[in-house]
């Protein structure tokens, strides 16, 4: 920039001048704009240029590349896009003529590998070749060569030469650990076993990026233990287990048995970890988690029976005894509830009542009002509760269970004086969003729609979207159907008071009440909604047959309708995990795919969908 100079001299002009002060403070500020201006077009020549490059006009991308070349010769991104260019316009020699005369002038290895490149693209295999193995011989010279060379070697997806290099420089520098790398272009390459040895190999040097690690092997494994990765996953971890034992090795099998839901194998790799470090319960905690979320029941218990045997914490141990307690309570026949009644009296007679079995006395008047029809009981159990020392939120959960009683025994107006006594006390918190949420539904179940829908008009922007979800279903369900067939709004009565029964453990009542609107109340637009019910309903009742039935109308009949892909999704899964027709469900989870890539079961059912054709890579 031949001005910068020319500004210079003038500076030291005018300092030697009666007025040489004003004009050096003048003249540097017009060589600040000058500069300014010329680092502006500068910027704008490079997008120009990159601009031309992305839509194809290379011969223009080329004259700009070439520009921006000359005014900064050591810019590698510049080299590498006049390299690229005469490429695409297939002027291999010119670009061959440019590489040449760099690599006289710069010593910098990756040049070497472009060389290589552009011969081969020649089809000049044998000079491609020399270049190639010049490059990697820089390595010898120099191990930190490796960066520049891998690069330059994965950019044209050459990549045994990149693995080479990669080796070579850890074989010359100890310190270098590339087995990432190496695990990822293994398995680009499809060299399964050589991928998984690299990723444990680089998990145990660095034990932090284990979670890491897991994601990028779960592409490659599936459900089913029997599958050849699985199996092969599986045995270089036992081999590793035999060369040197290694408490990564069984965390990283039981991660692989979870995976395979195989429960019963990660807890004995659990086991194990915990017998040689016994100060924390945590991963255990976590399986019997995973285990009850996938209702594998039994091996949850099992699990859950060790915690209790074993913990040393309260906390641990109080909440070990109530997920107990729920799976037996499931597990137990309603004429046998004495006994459910009896353990949770034993646990309190244990460790007594107060704030830390908090979770347990919910749980009990849970159980009391809506399994075991004592809600007064359970009312003053929870009354009782209240007058213990509990912090601001445990009293807010105690007043939600409170109002879903007197719901349950329909005394709505008790029940919402608790739920807004919520609201008030703990204002924009999750919870106070749960409560206003009952608050409607409340209101919606004594056919005050009205009022419903307009607290589920503020809970649609709720902070958990959990709730603004269930809040927005509601309010469709309403504003659809309030106004539909008649004044009365006859069929919405019926259905909300058909949801009250669901809530209330009333199925078979419930699922009658849905026959009426299905029989008396065809034209109306609500029944989707009470075909998508009642089928819940059935599913839940183990009644799967007529499940499907209602499945499959909501899909012949309604299928411009909002609820289809959940009746797809629903349909496939029934086929999949009770009637054991994965053809079937296949079928179902593959509409999903192709018709609704909008849906919130798109992702799902693509994974499911993959698993029962049998791939491995998401």
């Amino acid at each position: 920039m031949p001005g910068c100079y020319s500004g210079i001299f003038l500076l030291k002009e005018y300092a030697a001048s009666t007025q040489g002060i004003y004009y050096i403070y003048e003249m540097r500020r017009l060589l600040i704009i000058f500069l300014f201006i010329s680092s502006a077009a500068f910027s704008q020549s490079d997008m120009l240029a990159r601009e031309y490059f992305n839509t194809g006009d290379f011969e223009k991308a080329l004259f700009e590349y070439k520009k921006l070349y000359a005014a900064s010769p050591s810019n590698v991104n510049y080299i590498n896009q006049i390299v690229a260019a005469y490429q695409e316009l297939e002027q291999y020699d010119a670009a061959e003529g440019f590489l040449l005369k760099l690599i006289e002038r710069v010593n910098y290895p990756a040049f070497k590998v472009d060389l290589g490149y552009n011969y081969q693209l020649k089809n000049d295999l044998q000079h491609a070749r020399f270049y190639y193995d010049e490059a990697l011989k820089s390595i010898d010279e120099r191990p930190s060569n490796v960066f520049a060379v891998s690069k330059s070697f994965q950019n044209y997806t050459l990549l045994n030469e990149t693995i080479q290099a990669y080796q070579k420089a850890m074989t010359l520098n100890p310190d270098y650990n590339f087995n990432l790398q190496l695990a990822q272009l293994h398995g680009e390459l499809g060299n399964i076993e050589e991928m998984f040895i690299g990723y444990v190999d680089f998990a145990e040097a660095n034990p932090i990026a284990l979670g890491n690690i897991k994601r990028f092997i779960s592409d490659f494994i599936s459900e089913n233990g029997d599958n050849e990765n699985n199996v092969l996953f599986r045995k270089i971890l036992l081999k590793k287990m035999q060369q040197e034992p290694n408490l990564l090795w069984n965390s990283l099998l039981s991660w692989l048995f979870i995976q395979q839901k195989d429960y019963s194998k990660a807890f004995v790799q659990e086991k194990a970890i915990f017998m040689r470090q016994p100060e924390s319960l945590d991963s255990i905690e976590d399986l019997a988690e995973i285990a009850m979320n996938d209702n594998a029941s039994d091996i949850a218990k099992a699990i859950l029976t060790f915690i209790t045997e074993n913990a040393q914490d309260t906390e641990v141990l109080l909440h070990a005894h109530y997920n107990l307690i729920q799976i037996e309570t499931e597990q137990t026949p309603k004429s046998e509830y004495a006994v459910i009644d009896k353990a949770y009296q034993e646990l309190f007679n244990t460790f007594g009542l107060s704030a830390l079995t908090f979770k347990l006395q919910l749980g009990y008047a849970h159980f009391l009002a809506f399994l075991n029809h004592q809600p007064d009981k359970a009312t003053k159990f929870l009354e009782d509760t209240l007058k213990l020392p509990l912090n601001e939120m445990q009293k807010a959960e105690v007043k939600l269970e409170l109002g879903d009683i007197l719901v349950l025994q329909e005394k709505f107006n008790n029940a919402l004086i608790y739920y807004t006594q919520i609201q008030r006390n703990l204002k924009n918190s999750t919870i106070s969003q749960e409560a206003r949420f009952k608050v409607a539904k409340t209101s919606y179940y004594k056919g005050d729609f009205k009022w419903a829908e307009s607290q589920l008009n503020i809970l649609k922007a709720s902070t958990s979207q959990l709730i603004a979800n269930d809040a927005l279903d509601l309010k469709l369900l309403i504003t659809d159907n309030k106004y539909d067939g008649d004044s009365l709004q006859t069929a919405l009565k019926l259905y909300a008071k058909a949801d009250l029964l669901a809530f209330q453990n009333k199925k078979s009542e419930a699922i009658d009440l849905l026959n009426n609107i299905l029989n008396n109340h065809k034209t109306e637009g609500i029944i989707p909604q009470a075909l998508f019910k009642q089928a819940q309903l059935f599913e839940s009742n183990e009644q799967f047959e007529q499940a499907k039935t209602n499945y499959e109308a909501i899909i012949a009949n309604y299928s411009d309708g909002i609820l289809v892909d959940d009746a797809l999704f629903s349909l496939a899964d029934i086929y999949e995990h009770e009637l054991n027709q994965p053809e079937k469900a296949k079928s179902y989870y593959e509409q999903i795919i192709f018709n609704h890539a909008d849906s919130i079961y798109f992702v799902d059912a693509r994974k499911r969908y993959r698993a029962l054709r049998g791939d491995f890579i998401n």
